[in-house]
């Protein structure tokens, strides 16, 4: 379990204080970490048949959920600040170039934001009294990685005068998201734009999917966002970039008879170090998004449990055959599901703001 990072004496720690210890707690951790997201699929009859049995209590959680989306246009910044997203592009592409952890941190920094009280950049926000959602337990495997690509973003994006503290945390990191996964080989999609950030970040807010999750409870989990199974699937193909440390699957190791031998006698290597040590989420192109983490799930090479759970239970699996045999689709129903995830409780003027600094409220 990563180190939590501590604000000296309680007071607003500076700029400085904040980026040296991002840098320290980055110097310590290289090791690439999981995103902890389990991820989701499209909606086709044929699938819904085999899931039937969850159908009613998707629909009753999509009809309870409080996250409602604001209105958002891709066109949004249009006037406001024309040249944005070749800004961000430019700023994630000299991230990634610093470090390759930057893209799996981003993308999973933002689904943590958007599981948690909707996309808001709720996650960025650093209270003076430690009572912020990036200090939960289950936000402690987040890289700094993720959140230094969004402060250069942001930095990239104020140096324009035109746009200066006209755009929102919130949709730089859902533009530095998309880049992260395009730069990485991935799809390169529309973002919808014209969320404004939330003022408040709490730890107990924070309630997230656990890499032991069977398929009952990645369901209702992701169903309670509004997302289809479907979305969850492709969703969690996510996972063709990243690590995860021993802690989130070493349990596995020995007990699980969907796991490959020979995997589990590798990841033994991996993990015989300590706590300390990691794996490739997808150890067939790590850093490359593409289709392979369906592939593996195929082989027993799912190395979370919420993961191989897709291949495992006969209810998924089908989709995750579809996506192993044919990176377009997968493609496309992870750009749908990635929109539909963007819109998950939007904030507006009339309840959000927009930082001048990402890190604090206004």
């Amino acid at each position: 379990m990563d180190e939590k990072l501590a604000v000296r004496g309680g007071h607003t720690p500076s700029i400085f204080y904040i980026n040296a210890t991002f840098q320290s707690f980055a110097n310590h951790h290289l090791e690439l970490n999981q995103f902890n997201t389990s991820s989701l699929f499209k909606h086709k009859w044929w699938w819904w048949c085999r899931m039937r049995s969850f159908r009613f209590v998707f629909l009753a959680l999509v009809a309870m959920s409080p996250l409602v989306a604001a209105q958002l246009t891709q066109n949004y910044y249009a006037s406001i600040c024309p040249n944005l997203e070749n800004i961000v592009r430019g700023s994630v592409q000299r991230s990634m170039q610093q470090s390759p952890i930057s893209a799996p941190a981003t993308l999973r920094l933002f689904f943590h934001d958007c599981a948690v009280q909707g996309c808001d950049a709720s996650i960025l926000i650093i209270n003076p009294n430690g009572d912020d959602e990036w200090r939960s337990t289950d936000n402690q495997s987040l890289k700094p990685e993720g959140f230094l690509t969004v402060m250069a973003a942001k930095a990239a994006v104020d140096s324009d005068p035109q746009c200066k503290n006209k755009v929102s945390c919130a949709d730089i990191l859902a533009l530095a998201t998309r880049d992260s996964v395009f730069l990485s080989g991935g799809p390169n999609y529309a973002v919808e734009l014209g969320r404004f950030d939330s003022r408040v970040s709490t730890r107990n807010s924070v309630n997230l999917p656990h890499g032991n999750f069977n398929l009952d409870q990645l369901t209702g989990y992701f169903g309670s966002l509004g997302l289809s199974p479907t979305d969850m699937i492709a969703l969690s193909g996510g996972h063709t970039i990243g690590a995860a440390s021993c802690g989130f699957f070493g349990y596995r190791l020995g007990s699980d008879p969907t796991m490959d031998p020979n995997f589990v006698s590798t990841l033994r290597g991996n993990c015989a170090a300590g706590s300390g040590g990691f794996a490739f989420l997808d150890a067939a192109s790590p850093l490359r998004f593409d289709n392979a983490f369906y592939q593996n799930l195929r082989g027993g090479r799912g190395l979370l449990g919420s993961d191989q759970i897709l291949y495992s239970d006969p209810r998924s699996r089908s989709l995750v055959d579809v996506y192993a045999g044919n990176q377009g689709t997968f493609f496309t129903d992870f750009v749908t599901a990635m929109t539909k995830l963007g819109r998950v409780g939007v904030k507006s003027a009339g309840n959000g703001e927009i930082r001048r600094d990402c890190r604090f409220p206004n």
